[in-house]
């Protein structure tokens, strides 16, 4: 790893490279979030592949990129509620700034906390190549569990939420997380993984080579 790279990833300041690639991933964020390309669309919450740009930046940039990437996510995620989302606008019907608080913070902590964590988890891989995939494992998993953390903590007891839970049974908070999540775990995390794992391995070859080139 460069001596440039090293300074980026422990807090120095950002190349024009590392900008502009975190604004094409501003871009992507922003072309998935209002096309189809986003949300997969299931009976309980939206699979989100948006996570994948986060990751990928998070983990080729560092953390700052991350949590930068993790608010533009969470902001998208948040306008959805206003009628793109079913889902998103009952919870905005029930109070909007916890709406928001579940939204936006939950993403840009992930974004953030994706990038802390492939630091370390960077230093332990020989292979310099698994490191990737588990960063996209960890930025799912991360995703899923801030998400309905906060959404728990916040709409748990709410006649809405409840009615869901009735459907399926009247069932524990946990098991209830389970149950919502189940699915949309098992589509978003080797997407995550694979796809995230992937292009990141990629570009930090090729970005790499170009610094050293230079």
């Amino acid at each position: 790893m460069s001596e440039q790279a090293v300074a980026v990833r422990s807090g120095g300041r950002l190349s024009v490279q590392d900008l502009t690639t975190t604004g094409m991933m501003i871009g992507i964020i922003l072309l998935m979030s209002f096309t189809p390309l986003g949300y997969l669309r299931t009976a309980g919450l939206e699979v989100s592949l948006i996570t994948i740009p986060v990751a990928i930046g998070a983990m080729i940039i560092g953390p700052r990129a991350g949590l930068l990437l993790g608010t533009v996510f969470g902001l998208t995620s948040f306008y959805q509620c206003f009628g793109m989302s079913p889902f998103g606008a009952a919870l905005l019907g029930i109070n909007p700034f916890l709406t928001f608080l579940v939204c936006v913070p939950t993403r840009a902590i992930m974004g953030w906390l994706t990038g802390m964590l492939f630091i370390a988890v960077e230093k332990l891989d020989r292979s310099k190549t698994i490191c990737f995939f588990l960063g996209g494992i960890i930025a799912a998993l991360l995703n899923t569990v801030l998400f309905m953390g906060a959404l728990m903590l916040f709409f748990w007891n709410t006649e809405y939420i409840q009615s869901i839970n009735a459907g399926v049974g009247n069932l524990s908070i946990f098991a209830f997380v389970l149950t919502f999540v189940g699915v949309n775990g098992l589509l978003e995390m080797p997407a995550t993984c694979i796809v995230g794992g992937v292009v990141s391995k990629t570009l930090r070859k090729v970005l790499y080579k170009k610094i050293r080139s230079n």
